[in-house]
């Protein structure tokens, strides 16, 4: 009786496994034949602020302007471990958007600040990014009624600062801007930001005035 038992059992239990395979086989071919697309990568939603000014106009400044009420403008004494030129060396920082912009001011004519060799520093930062940058573009701007000449740069792919530019009157006054973040260079994560804060500096450049 027993060892029958066991055949009848094994027996069920072949058929059950047959049964099984028939009714896997149709979803492993339908799995088979399809195409897998790969879903693009998503990054986090990022909320911006409504864009409201205010006036940066500190006593014994050699300029003013206007920047977000979103920002901060802190004083740099140190700009990456070396002791700024002068006290009019300015951090605008974002810290909702963990960026900031830094803004180095000098005295054309005063020491080695040469016109020219402040033009060729400014254009010899931006392009030392050339090795990580897909493209550099130069753009124009200013104000000529309050003697405000310069250059924009835009450096496309995963360069340290993606945005900066540089203003002058050519006489007495330079002003160079940088704008960094506080992560890892991720020129698509990032472009939203850089796209925003944009207008943040071109503001900036053309609300500024010197003294």
């Amino acid at each position: 009786m027993n060892c029958k038992r066991k055949r009848s059992l094994s027996t069920v239990t072949a058929r059950l496994k047959g049964c099984f395979m028939l009714l896997l086989l149709p979803l492993l071919y339908t799995a088979c034949d399809q195409t897998y697309t790969p879903k693009p990568r998503g990054y986090f939603q990022i909320t911006f602020p409504k864009r409201e000014y205010r006036v940066f106009d500190q006593p014994g400044y050699p300029y003013t302007f206007e920047y977000p009420v979103y920002a901060n403008i802190v004083k740099d004494s140190l700009f990456f471990g070396e002791k700024t030129e002068n006290p009019f060396w300015i951090n605008v920082e974002f810290p909702t958007l963990n960026g900031k912009i830094y803004m180095s001011y000098k005295e054309i004519g005063k020491g080695e600040n040469d016109f020219q060799k402040l033009i060729n520093d400014a254009f010899k930062m931006t392009y030392k990014h050339t090795y990580k940058a897909e493209y550099i573009e130069e753009k124009s701007i200013g104000n000529p009624a309050n003697h405000i000449y310069g250059l924009f740069y835009d450096v496309g792919g995963n360069a340290a600062s993606a945005k900066q530019f540089y203003v002058t009157d050519s006489v007495k006054h330079f002003l160079r801007g940088a704008l960094y973040f506080d992560a890892a260079p991720n020129a698509d994560s990032l472009a939203p930001v850089h796209k925003f804060l944009q207008e943040d500096m071109l503001h900036l450049v053309e609300t500024l005035k010197w003294r």
